[in-house]
């Protein structure tokens, strides 16, 4: 049986969509999630950012703003990517508000990660169905997103390719740090 796995960034846009569409042309089997209060995207300045609620589609904010500033957006890429985004899925996804089972969460930055142990803790549980939440840093960025959307792929892959993914985890994660030299944060969970 294929793995589950979700990717967490803040507002279900930038580093979870980029990894949802890596991985998923990849054939993995993954969903995306924002851990966030609010969608947030950048605005013509750092004070004003556009904000939206979680049950707005991705094809409302792109029409949203490109009546707004057409060639702003277009520039700074928010155009490009709520195209790819439409073309995924319907709207920005809550983690907090999904039910659904996963095997591995990957989350983009520390703070989300804390965001998704807390969520898991504080749910009822029902199964004692184990999750690992794992935690590589992306900058928020369409480079770094990129980056992050290969990593997460490949640690995927590795991951899903195990025969016992509870004993084998740590070796796993140990060679990928090295082998990035980015820090991993690992835990695990239950449903």
């Amino acid at each position: 049986m294929p793995f589950r796995f979700a990717v967490v960034c803040s507002s279900n846009q930038n580093r979870s969509m980029e990894a949802h569409n890596f991985m998923s042309k990849r054939g993995l089997l993954v969903k995306s999630y924002g851990s966030g209060q609010q969608v947030k995207l950048p605005g013509t300045s750092l004070e004003k950012p556009n904000v939206y609620t979680f049950d707005t589609s991705y094809e409302y904010m792109y029409k949203d703003l490109y009546k707004k500033d057409t060639n702003f957006y277009t520039q700074n890429g928010v155009l490009h990517m709520l195209d790819r985004n439409r073309r995924i899925k319907e709207k920005p996804e809550r983690f907090q508000d999904s039910r659904e089972r996963f095997d591995v969460i990957f989350t983009v930055e520390e703070r989300i990660f804390d965001q998704v142990m807390e969520d898991l803790e504080n749910r009822e549980k029902r199964t004692n169905e184990l999750v690992h939440i794992i935690n590589i840093d992306v900058i928020d960025n369409p480079e770094d997103a990129t980056l992050g959307a290969f990593m997460f792929c490949e640690l995927g892959q590795k991951l899903e390719a195990t025969n016992d993914l509870d004993d084998a985890i740590d070796d796993i994660l140990s060679e990928f740090e090295q082998k990035t030299k980015r820090t991993v944060l690992h835990a695990v969970s239950f449903y």
